[in-house]
């Protein structure tokens, strides 16, 4: 049962203030207001359980993952009652991100059972060497400490209280305070309670995980700044992103954010793939376009393609497949709101030309697709930022000079897709140098939503789709950015951490 209450260090919390969640369907119901003092709190006791935790052999820790999977699956049915009424996603949407958030904190289980993560490294002492012997030197990577957490709004478990930051965070020997998203305040709190009854069962320290629910912006802040925090977690806007990276640059301690920003997705549809199969890539993108009503930081919002007659029959082909798409709940009023003030910029564009208009109001989004020529994208740079939301925009460039040069105007994405055949190639070969260098992930002959939870897969890129190009937020490279490198130079082997031998 819903109590409305935070979870600091093992203990249900109430607040002096609430706040009302605002669900798709259903009653409104209150939840504690978080304050920058219970923050300090939950840091706290997350500093306490530190170094008990980070000590866990990786069978102990694996084994807690395993176990925070089990109690959340238990609570499978009450999860997704909550979740679609907050959020307004189906039923099947939700258990499926269920699915996906168990299976990647059992992934990250199996991943340090293994123990490549440590990166161990073992250099033998040169005590003969000349002119100066050698020392034995060994490394291995160790949990930086407390991290912070943001749940994010588009995706309440797989992004969220149990999410990829947390599941990584805890797999690598880092205790968690997560900020809970406003948007779905009950799916968070179920799952805290998940989280918690396997930190009981497991006799771990209560301090491991904390959930503070909603607050002003000062909560967020506060959370950020606290000295005891090494590291944050965030997916979200730009806007709001951008604001705590630099609160975290500006610290007396400066520490890495690791924040997903925002990305357009582009995919570039090269001539021989749009004559053989313009029709089904045009029905293609339509349904990636509209998956979830838009809300996928995957969501690939821009088409680039060369004009010719070919290109139309793709254009016309998605127009008629989005033009049978019904109105979608958003997942709160804020987003919704958002996604109209995009819709209005877009539109108002010098060259912007409407191809499926639509009407949209209140927490309902309706499918928009625009196309300007390479010309005034080019000269637009707005036309290059996310509309987070079922709108597409064709990019109509005159040549594949024109297309190269589109690809080099990109700020960073997540993911640029190339739809080729083989008579493309030469082209595409010329291409993928560039697109190299603006994304994280990048996809022939397919779509970007539905990010595979597996070793190789990356979900970041250069900035603004992520903070740290050298990260990804998806997969088990995510676990390495809550560790750091430490060598170990003549250390006696009865001093030895257990997992440097």
């Amino acid at each position: 049962m819903l109590t409305g209450k935070h979870l600091i260090a093992g203990q249900w919390v109430a607040g002096d203030t609430t706040f009302l969640s605002s669900p798709a369907t259903g009653e409104a119901l209150p939840f504690a207001a978080g304050t920058p003092a219970h923050v300090d709190a939950a840091v706290q006791g997350a500093e306490a359980a530190f170094p008990s935790y980070s000590a866990l052999s990786r069978e102990a820790r694996a084994a807690f993952l395993d176990k925070i999977a089990e109690e959340i699956d238990a609570r499978g049915a009450e999860i997704t009652a909550i979740g679609t009424s907050e959020t307004g996603l189906p039923a099947a949407r939700l258990e499926g991100e269920r699915g996906r958030t168990t299976g990647q904190l059992r992934l990250f289980a199996n991943h340090i059972r293994k123990g490549d993560y440590l990166d161990r490294r073992f250099d033998a002492a040169q005590p003969d060497r000349t002119p100066a012997p050698r020392p034995e030197i060994r490394m291995m990577q160790v949990a930086v400490g407390p991290v912070a957490v943001f749940g994010a709004s588009n995706f309440p478990l797989a992004f969220s209280t149990a999410g990829g930051d947390t599941a990584s965070a805890l797999a690598a020997g880092c205790t968690v305070v997560v900020k809970g998203h406003s948007a779905h305040p009950g799916t968070g709190e179920i799952v805290a309670q998940a989280i918690d009854a396997a930190i009981k069962a497991l006799g771990l320290h209560p301090g491991t995980f904390s959930l503070v629910q909603g607050g002003k912006r000062d909560v967020g802040e506060s959370l950020v700044q606290h000295p005891l925090i090494k590291a944050v977690g965030f997916t979200g806007s730009l806007g709001g992103g951008r604001a705590l990276f630099d609160l975290c640059a500006r610290r007396p301690e400066p520490i890495p954010f690791f924040g997903e920003l925002g990305s357009v997705n582009p995919m570039f549809l090269m001539p021989a793939a749009i004559a053989a199969r313009g029709e089904a890539l045009g029905i293609g993108w339509a349904g990636s376009l509209t998956m979830g009503a838009g809300q996928f930081c995957t969501n690939p919002g821009i088409a680039v393609v060369i004009d010719s007659v070919e290109a139309q029959t793709f254009i016309d082909a998605a127009k008629t497949a989005l033009s049978k798409v019904a109105a979608q709940t958003m997942l709160t009023d804020g987003i919704a709101e958002a996604y109209r003030a995009g819709r209005d910029r877009v539109a108002a564009s010098t060259g912007v030309q409407a191809v499926l208009t639509s009407v949209c109001d209140m927490r309902q989004a309706t499918p928009y697709l625009f196309e300007v020529s390479g010309a005034d994208w080019l000269a637009n740079h707005a036309l290059g930022e996310e509309v987070f939301g079922p709108l597409g925009l064709i990019v109509r460039v005159r040549d594949f000079a024109q297309m190269q040069a589109v690809a080099q105007a990109l700020q960073g994405q997540l993911t640029c897709t190339l739809h080729i055949d083989a008579a493309d190639y030469p082209q595409a070969r010329a291409l993928l140098p560039v697109l190299e260098r603006k994304a994280g992930r990048i996809l022939a002959n397919g779509f970007p939503t539905g990010v595979e939870v597996v070793d190789a897969q990356v979900h970041g890129g250069p900035y603004p789709a992520s903070t740290n190009f050298g990260a990804t937020s998806v997969g088990t490279l995510s676990i390495r950015r809550w560790l750091r490198p430490v060598a170990f130079q003549n250390l006696p082997a009865e001093l030895f951490p257990a997992d440097l031998g």
